[in-house]
């Protein structure tokens, strides 16, 4: 069975349905969860699903203190789900196209330093957009310019509020996310 560690800065509700969808499959196991943020919602989804956690620096993420950890899970897969912070290129240089990310934006619209969550949804209501998405897409040493592995649309030109097109990319985060890594790890 292959592995995987998830990376995630907030909630965590990415993380628990890769989780979930990996539990049904058996394709592979979350093994860890790594988090920057002490007060992060996805401590709690890992502790649920009994799934060791830790917690982070910027500081020990730059050092190489996480590159250790990394390291003692050998993972098949490394996904960045929610995960905030930029990833360092000193793993990505040990973890060559296992490095995964998803983005709440059909990239390379919306892409870029300070472009997620509700900033991302915020923009393309400002921008009227009539269609936004998500984009999973391979890390590199620059913020949302990886390969594009997957992306997804839906109509958001009836939404009058970011908060409707955000539960309209959770939708799509939740369907797409899992599958797409579950087809990664089985290639």
């Amino acid at each position: 069975m292959k592995n995987i560690i998830i990376f995630a800065s907030g909630n965590g509700s990415n993380a628990e349905q890769i989780i979930s969808h990996l539990n049904q499959t058996k394709t592979a196991k979350v093994d860890a969860i790594l988090t920057n943020k002490a007060n992060a919602g996805v401590l709690e989804r890992a502790k649920r699903h009994q799934i060791p956690s830790h917690i982070f620096s910027k500081t020990d993420l730059e050092s190489g203190k996480v590159l250790e950890i990394v390291n003692q899970y050998k993972p098949d897969l490394i996904v960045l789900a929610g995960f905030l912070l930029k990833f360092p290129e000193h793993i990505i240089n040990v973890y060559p196209n296992q490095v995964i990310n998803i983005h709440p934006a059909l990239l390379p619209n919306y892409g870029g330093k300070g472009m997620y969550g509700m900033h991302v949804h915020d923009a393309v209501l400002a921008n009227k957009e009539s269609y936004t998405g998500i984009t999973i897409h391979y890390v590199n040493e620059n913020y949302d310019e990886g390969a594009i592995i997957k992306q997804e649309k839906v109509f958001v030109g009836d939404c009058t509020t970011a908060d409707e097109i955000a539960t309209r990319i959770h939708q799509l985060e939740y369907e797409h996310f899992p599958t797409t890594i579950n087809k990664l790890l089985s290639e």
